[in-house]
């Protein structure tokens, strides 16, 4: 489903002549086809859907890394292609979970584990990508769990 939705719109903004847009579609194409050739040899192979939003999220770290650190360094103009990569990665994604849902999600699964300190940090994180790995930033999750449980 996002694979096609991906290259329908490749399609779409090269008949635009969008070559920005299209640049970055090209990119997620090939990054989803690298992925596809690492799962050729895999036991198990992800859902289709999930594998995409895995490399989407992965590309949109990637990002945001390069970003701070082109404005760090004063390249402007580098940052805001990755701005521009980066807004078109995140079309493709689910909705992200704000903080307070994010605080609510792991109260619960605290609650759920019986998490009671810094020992259970590994457990609540991997349940927590495990429920919602897709919709959350787990970047920002691993500081809200370590508040939570210290």
């Amino acid at each position: 489903m996002l694979r096609e939705k991906i290259q329908s719109e490749t399609v779409t903004s090269m008949k635009a002549k969008d070559k920005e847009r299209t640049a970055a579609l090209r990119l997620i194409g090939a990054k989803i086809k690298d992925r596809d050739i690492e799962l050729r040899t895999a036991d198990t192979k992800p859902d289709d859907d999930a594998m995409v939003t895995d490399v989407l999220m992965k590309m949109a770290k990637q990002r945001r890394e390069s970003i701070e650190m082109y404005e760090d360094g004063g390249r402007t103009e580098l940052a805001e292609k990755e701005k521009a990569e980066l807004a078109v990665i995140e079309e493709f994604l689910p909705q992200q979970m704000s903080e307070d849902e994010t605080r609510a999600a792991i109260a619960q699964i605290k609650a759920d584990l019986g998490a009671e300190g810094m020992k259970d940090m590994s457990r609540v994180m991997g349940e927590l990508k495990a429920r919602h790995g897709a919709t959350l930033d787990m970047s920002k999750a691993s500081g809200l769990v370590k508040e939570a449980l210290s």
